[in-house]
C-alpha cells in the first residue's frame, strides 16, 4: 500500500493480486462507512468493481452468502446494513442529470451511503466524505488507487491499524463485522475466522473531555471529567485485569494497542440476563447479584499498573453523583412540564440531593461498574456458577457505595423488573 497525503484529501494504492486482497480491502472500507459517504468505482469492464461493491455490501450487512446483483438494469439496489442503509447504484445507462434525479441519489446520502459504479454519467453535487476508487488492469495484475477526501482518510488509516493488529494476532483472514454498541464514541465488530473462532475488537481512540458544562464544581467543568467517564482504553484493561484476577468473567483480552486505542478480546456472545420476549430471566438476575455479593466482599486496590502506568480508579464522590442526578433537571423535568427549571429551581434541586448525599456511609466503599444491568451482563450457558455471569463495559468502574449496583441490577433501567423480584434480589444479596 503506497499513501501520498495532501491538505485536505490523500491518495492511496492497493496492488489486488487475488480475491482475498480485495475481499480483505472491501471489509476496511465497509468497517469505517457511515452516513453521507459517497464511493465512487471507476474502471474498464472487468477491472474488479462489481466484485469489490458485492464484498464491500456482503460485509457492510454482515451476511457474507448475500445475494448481491449487478445493478445494470435495476440501476439502483438498496440494503440495509447494520447500522446504515447503502444504495448500490449503476450508472452506465444514465444519460445525464435529469435521469439520475429520478434515483433519489441526494435521499439516499442523507439517509446511508451511495456506492456507485460508472460515476462520471453525471454532475455529482459536493460530497464532503467522499471515496473514488480507480481500477486499473496491469496484465494479470489489478491495481486500485483511492483518492479520499472529507474524514474519509483518517478512517481509512484507522481500519489499516484495526487490520494490522488482526494480522498480527492470529485474525489475519477473519470477516470483519459491525456490531451495534452502547452510546459511546467506541466502535465495535465481530471477528469471525473460518474454523468459527469469533473475537470482538473494540475501537476506541483516546478522546479530549467534553465542553465544561458544570459551573456547581466551580470554574466549569465538562461532565466528562466530573463524572470520571473513561478517555482511553487503559481503565478497561486495568479494570479488567483485576475482575479476572479475582475470578470474574470479563472478556479475556487477546491484544491491545494503547496508543491506537484498540482492544481484541474473548467474544462473550449475545445472550444476555433476559429471555427471547426481553422479560428477565430470575436464575440469571440471581447469579448475577450473587456475583455482586462476591465482588463487595473483597477489598479492591485503588491503584493498578497496566502496560508500565499507573492508573488510579476515581471515587465515586459527590459531584460525580449529582453530575448524574441533575439528568433528571435537565431531560426529565423540561419533557414532562415543557419549561426548563429555572437557575433558582435547579440549584435548589441540586442542594436538597447535596444534604441528602452527605447522609451516605462513606466508610462502605467497593468497586462500583455504575452500568450493571442487562445490556452489560452476557449469560454463558456453557459455564458453570458464577462464570456463567460475563461482564463488559467496565472501564468506568469507580470506588463508591456498593447499593448503587445493587439497585441497577434490582431496578434495571432497561428491563421491566416487578417488586417481588426486585425484593428477593435485594434480600438474596443482604
Amino acid at each position: 500500500m503506497a499513501i501520498k497525503a495532501g491538505p485536505s484529501s490523500a491518495t492511496f494504492q492497493f496492488d489486488i493480486s487475488n480475491e482475498i486482497a480485495t475481499w480483505r480491502l472491501a471489509e476496511d472500507v465497509a468497517a469505517v462507512l457511515q452516513t453521507g459517504d459517497l464511493i465512487t468505482l471507476s474502471g474498464e469492464l472487468g477491472a474488479g468493481k462489481t466484485s469489490f461493491a458485492r464484498a464491500l455490501i456482503r460485509s457492510a450487512t454482515g451476511d457474507a452468502a448475500l445475494d448481491v446483483p449487478s445493478p445494470t438494469f435495476p440501476i439502483r439496489i438498496d440494503y440495509q446494513a447494520a447500522h446504515l442503509q447503502l444504495a448500490h447504484v449503476d450508472l452506465y445507462r444514465i444519460s445525464g442529470n435529469e435521469d439520475a434525479d429520478e434515483l433519489g441519489l441526494d435521499e439516499a446520502l442523507e439517509t446511508g451511503a451511495v456506492i456507485a459504479e460508472w460515476p462520471d454519467r453525471i454532475d455529482w453535487p459536493s460530497v464532503p466524505d467522499r471515496l473514488d476508487m480507480q481500477f486499473v488492469m496491469a496484465g494479470e495484475e489489478r491495481r486500485i488507487e483511492l483518492r479520499a477526501t472529507g474524514t474519509w482518510p483518517a478512517r481509512l488509516e484507522r481500519s489499516r491499524l484495526i487490520r494490522a493488529l488482526l494480522d498480527a494476532s492470529g485474525f489475519a483472514e477473519a470477516q470483519r463485522l459491525h456490531v451495534v454498541g452502547d452510546a459511546s464514541a467506541k466502535a465495535f465488530e465481530r471477528i469471525v475466522r473460518d474454523d468459527g473462532e469469533t473475537a470482538i475488537l473494540m475501537n476506541a481512540p483516546a478522546r479530549a473531555p467534553g465542553p465544561a458544562v458544570w459551573p456547581e464544581a466551580g470554574n466549569g467543568r465538562s461532565y466528562d471529567d466530573v463524572a470520571h467517564r473513561a478517555l482511553d482504553i487503559i481503565p478497561f484493561l486495568a479494570i479488567g485485569a483485576a475482575l479476572a484476577e479475582a475470578g470474574i468473567h470479563v472478556p479475556h483480552i487477546i491484544a491491545h494497542d494503547c496508543t491506537a486505542g484498540l482492544v481484541l478480546s474473548e467474544d462473550l456472545g449475545g445472550e444476555g440476563v433476559t429471555d427471547d420476549k426481553g422479560e428477565p430471566v430470575a436464575e440469571r438476575y440471581e447469579a448475577a447479584i450473587d456475583l455482586l455479593a462476591l465482588m463487595h466482599g473483597r477489598t479492591w486496590p485503588h491503584t493498578l499498573e497496566v502496560d508500565s502506568k499507573t492508573y488510579r480508579v476515581p471515587s465515586y464522590d459527590t459531584d460525580a453523583l449529582l453530575i448524574e442526578i441533575s439528568l433528571f433537571a435537565d431531560w426529565h423535568v423540561p419533557h414532562v412540564r415543557g419549561t426548563d427549571y429555572s437557575p433558582a429551581e435547579r440549584r435548589g434541586f441540586l442542594e436538597a440531593w447535596r444534604s441528602i448525599l452527605a447522609g451516605l456511609d462513606e466508610t462502605a466503599t467497593t468497586w462500583v461498574m455504575r452500568d450493571f444491568h442487562s445490556p452489560n451482563i452476557l449469560w454463558q450457558p456453557d459455564e458453570s456458577g458464577l462464570d456463567r455471569v460475563g461482564v463488559i463495559d467496565i472501564q468506568d468502574t469507580l470506588i463508591g457505595h456498593p447499593a448503587y449496583d445493587v439497585a441497577s441490577l434490582a431496578q434495571d433501567a432497561r428491563v421491566e423488573v416487578g417488586e417481588d423480584m426486585e425484593r428477593a434480589l435485594v434480600a438474596r444479596y443482604c
